[in-house]
C-alpha cells in the first residue's frame, strides 16, 4: 500500500525551498530541496494536503498559490515554530519543525491576506517611509541654511520661509553652489509632499470602500488612517 503525504512543512526562501512531508502516522516520506521555479509544479502533482509555512514577507503569496491548487495552508509566526527545531538551524531542520508545529492543537495561525489587503498595508508602509523622507529633507534644508546664518521657526511655516529664500536668486546670503544643492533638495521635498497627499487620498478611499471601514470610522477617535490599517492588518478578528 502506497503511503500518502498528509502534512508538509515548507521552508520558503528566495531561490531554494525545503520540503518535509509526512504521512498520517508521522512517518517521513519526503525531504527535498526545490528550486523556486519547481515549487508550484511539485505541489500540483500532490494530492491535497496540509501545508505549514512560517509567516513572512512572501508567505501570503505562496499560501494563496497553494490554496488555489487545492491544499490547506496554515501560516504560523516564526517564534511559535522555533521551539520545535530539534537540531542545528538549517533549512531541513526548519522544514521539519514547521511540519510538526502545524499539527499542534494549541498552535496559533496567521490568516492569509488577500492581494487587496497587502496592497493597503503597502500604502501604510510607504506612507511611513515618505514621511520619514519629508522630515529628512526638511531637516537637511534647515541644517544647510543655518550654516549661512539663516534660520526659521520650527514647523511648516518655517520650512516654507526657507524654501522661499532658496528660490530667491537675488538673496546673496546663499552662495551659488549651495543654492544649487538646496534647490535639488527642495525639488525632492515637493515631490515627496505630493506623493504623501496622493497616498493619503488612497488610504481614505480604502477605508471608505468597505462596510467594516465605514463602521470603524463611526467609533470616536477612529479616522480613515486607523480604520484602513486595522482592516489591512487584521484580516480575521476571530483568529486573534
Amino acid at each position: 500500500m502506497k503511503m500518502r503525504i498528509t502534512t508538509i512543512g515548507l521552508d520558503i526562501a528566495k531561490n531554494v525551498f525545503q520540503v518535509h512531508g509526512v504521512d498520517a502516522a508521522g512517518q517521513v516520506l519526503i525531504r527535498q530541496r526545490l528550486a523556486r521555479r519547481r515549487v508550484l509544479v511539485f505541489f500540483e502533482k500532490l494530492k491535497p494536503c496540509l501545508v505549514g509555512i512560517e509567516a513572512c514577507s512572501t508567505s501570503h503569496y505562496w499560501a494563496r498559490e497553494l490554496i488555489a491548487r487545492g491544499h490547506e495552508v496554515r501560516l504560523m509566526p516564526a517564534q511559535y515554530v522555533k521551539p520545535y527545531v530539534k537540531r542545528g538551524k538549517n533549512d531541513a531542520a526548519d522544514a521539519e519543525a514547521i511540519c510538526e508545529a502545524v499539527t499542534r492543537p494549541t498552535m496559533r495561525f496567521v490568516p492569509v491576506k488577500t492581494p487587496e489587503q497587502q496592497s493597503v498595508m503597502m500604502l501604510h508602509r510607504v506612507r511611513l517611509m515618505l514621511n520619514r523622507q519629508r522630515t529628512q529633507l526638511s531637516n537637511a534644508i534647515r541644517a544647510h541654511l543655518s550654516e549661512f546664518g539663516i534660520v526659521a521657526p520650527i514647523g511648516r511655516r518655517g520650512i516654507d520661509q526657507l524654501l522661499s529664500i532658496v528660490a530667491d536668486e537675488k538673496d546673496t546670503r546663499v552662495p551659488a553652489d549651495a543654492r544649487l544643492c538646496l534647490t535639488m533638495l527642495a525639488a525632492q521635498l515637493t515631490v515627496v509632499k505630493e506623493q504623501i497627499l496622493e497616498n493619503d487620498r488612497r488610504v481614505r478611499s480604502s477605508a471608505r470602500a468597505t462596510e467594516l471601514g465605514r463602521r470603524l470610522m463611526e467609533v470616536p477617535g477612529v479616522g480613515p488612517l486607523l480604520a484602513s490599517a486595522l482592516i489591512a492588518t487584521i484580516s480575521d478578528p476571530s483568529a486573534l
